[in-house]
């Protein structure tokens, strides 16, 4: 465990736990925590999570703008649900992202985990991009996501940054519940 990361960790829990509160803040924290985990992660060969990170910093600025900007009058997006076509079509993307994604690093890479990291990146990809929509539906597909990275993070020493996908499984529950009770859905 370095400084480093226990500080991209703090960034975490805290960039989550803002989004839970559907508070804005939450995207320019974000922003830092991605920025120092893409270097975390290249230097323990987790290359489709670095590039994970690296694409999440443009998705901090969509979620930003989404959230700010986006919606009637500019006042931001509120929480919505996606209908069941929509959810199988982001999911069958991740699926296929995360089979490209997988052979090429198990081909092209001295990744430790080439088509698990793939696999989680393709549907965390998908979870985030819902989140800046603030769809529903990212708060279940956070959890799975989450519980399995806890795994793969032990698996490769990295104890801290898995107690903090521990905790942002927690706070994806949370999120579910919170966003579950949003008056936007009810209209």
């Amino acid at each position: 465990m370095s400084g480093l990361e226990l500080f991209a960790a703090a960034l975490g829990v805290i960039a989550v736990w803002l989004t839970v509160k559907q508070n804005p803040w939450c995207w320019p924290i974000g922003l830092v925590m991605v920025l120092l985990y893409s270097w975390i992660f290249f230097e323990v060969k987790l290359y489709s999570d670095m590039l994970l990170q690296v694409i999440y910093a443009a998705l901090q600025l969509y979620g930003w703008w989404q959230w700010t900007r986006s919606g009637v009058t500019h006042g931001g997006r509120q929480v919505s649900l996606l209908d069941g076509k929509s959810t199988a079509l982001g999911l069958a993307v991740g699926t296929l992202g995360s089979l490209l994604l997988g052979a090429a690093m198990a081909n092209w890479t001295d990744a430790a985990q080439p088509w698990l990291d793939a696999a989680l990146t393709g549907f965390s990809l998908v979870a985030q991009l819902w989140m800046a929509q603030k769809r529903l539906q990212c708060w279940p597909l956070w959890i799975a996501l989450d519980i399995i990275f806890v795994g793969l993070f032990i698996y490769k020493a990295l104890y801290l940054t898995a107690g903090l996908y521990g905790v942002f499984a927690l706070l994806a529950v949370h999120g579910w519940r919170t966003w579950r009770a949003d008056p936007a859905l009810r209209t």
